[in-house]
């Protein structure tokens, strides 16, 4: 992580992460059998520290809202070249070519993103907090709004900054959930 952090993942190599952490690239290779492998388990490592944050939101003082947009600030990347969102992208565009054990893998890193915003969102809407959704739907299109707009967080694109991008989600959290708001306590996501 700290390789990708200064210098982009263009440039970590076998041999180039063996020189940084003192091992020759076969003995890398040897360990993780391919360049996949490393980056999958490096996303793998990196995730596990974002869970084990993304948990506390679950159990954590505050409204449900104040939790959700707390995973958002977790989910939304820091800035361009954010270390972490660019290994993301990276190991998901190789995973065209992953066999299933690393495809389940990668889904397991999607599926808990995706079990603790539900849970958020159904803590909220039992308390009253959120208007009635189908919190896995609802769940599904954050997501999907989160990874759009974070991928072009990540890649620098103009126009699109952390806080423009948190401005926009927090408006579609309020259009979506608030209680009274489209479609009224009863209405669906």
């Amino acid at each position: 992580m700290v390789m990708i952090a200064e210098h982009g993942l263009e440039k970590l190599t076998m041999a180039a992460l063996g020189r940084e952490v003192g091992m020759s690239s076969g003995h890398l290779a040897y360990h993780f059998g391919s360049k996949d492998e490393l980056l999958l388990r490096t996303l793998e490592w990196s995730e596990g520290r974002l869970g084990a944050e993304r948990r506390e939101l679950l159990v954590g003082d505050g409204s449900a809202r104040e939790r959700v947009d707390g995973y958002v600030d977790l989910y939304v990347p820091g800035a361009h070249r954010d270390p972490h969102w660019s290994l993301w992208l990276e190991v998901f565009n190789r995973s065209q070519n992953f066999d299933d054990d690393a495809r389940t893998r990668q889904a397991a890193i999607e599926g808990a993103w995706h079990r603790d915003l539900v849970a958020l969102l159904a803590e909220g809407i039992s308390r009253g907090e959120f208007r009635a959704v189908d919190p896995d739907r609802f769940a599904a299109r954050l997501r999907a709004l989160l990874d759009g707009f974070s991928i072009q967080v990540v890649i620098g694109l103009r126009g699109a900054d952390r806080a423009e991008v948190l401005a926009h989600v927090r408006e579609f959290l309020d259009d979506g959930l608030a209680v009274g708001g489209p479609g009224g306590i009863s209405g669906s996501a």
